[in-house]
């Protein structure tokens, strides 16, 4: 379960507290509203069916491949399916290669979603095994699904625009400067990076 709207709201006011320009933006924004996603395999399954496609065509991959296995998406239901059976719910080869990386992780006992390691950066490790998961990937499972405090996705394009705005920054930030503004800001990360999101398109900034 993701960061609660009190959970957020605790930690905006927290930062903000010491952090004038978070204050401004909050004041000029609002609060944003949690981001929240179930826990397990599903919730990476429907991330690697997203990625470089289209949110409609992601829906309709999603409903075609749920058609066939079953909301459950049973690890052992999709390892059981040949290539042409997936392929006609859309999945190219390459996203198959990455759900089948997960089903076997899962199936196999080697990848448990109710035993990751505490420490964020162990879990995230852990994550990337799978194939087609990459550290952006693995971060947002954390904060949504998980409700991790302290993820910060410095990489995300839409952070760091997010954060440029809230700061009054000239110039979007790379990710290594993305990184090093908000480290005084531990262990509250989470809550910001929900808030940066809800800052990139503000019209209120």
């Amino acid at each position: 379960m993701g960061l609660s709207a009190d959970e957020i709201r605790d930690s905006l006011d927290t930062v903000a507290g010491r952090e004038p320009a978070i204050a401004r933006a909050l004041a000029a924004a609002g609060y944003p509203e949690p981001r929240i996603r179930e826990t397990g395999h599903v919730t990476l399954l429907r991330a690697i069916v997203g990625q470089q496609v289209s949110v409609a065509a992601a829906a309709s991959m999603w409903a075609k491949f749920e058609a066939e296995i079953g909301a459950a998406m049973d690890p052992h239901e999709i390892l059981a399916r040949d290539f042409d059976t997936l392929r006609a719910c859309g999945l190219s080869r390459q996203k198959q290669g990455y759900a089948r990386s997960l089903c076997e992780l899962v199936a196999a006992g080697a990848l448990d979603f109710d035993a990751l390691p505490a420490d964020d950066e162990d879990a995230i490790a852990e994550l990337t095994r799978i194939k087609g998961i990459g550290r952006w990937t693995a971060e947002i499972y954390l904060l949504f699904a998980e409700g991790r405090p302290d993820i910060w996705p410095a990489g995300d394009l839409a952070v760091q625009v997010g954060l440029g705005k809230i700061l009054g920054l000239d110039a979007r930030p790379i990710e290594k400067e993305t990184r090093a503004l908000a480290e005084p800001w531990r262990p509250h990360r989470g809550a910001i990076a929900i808030f940066t999101w809800h800052c990139y398109n503000n019209p209120a900034l």
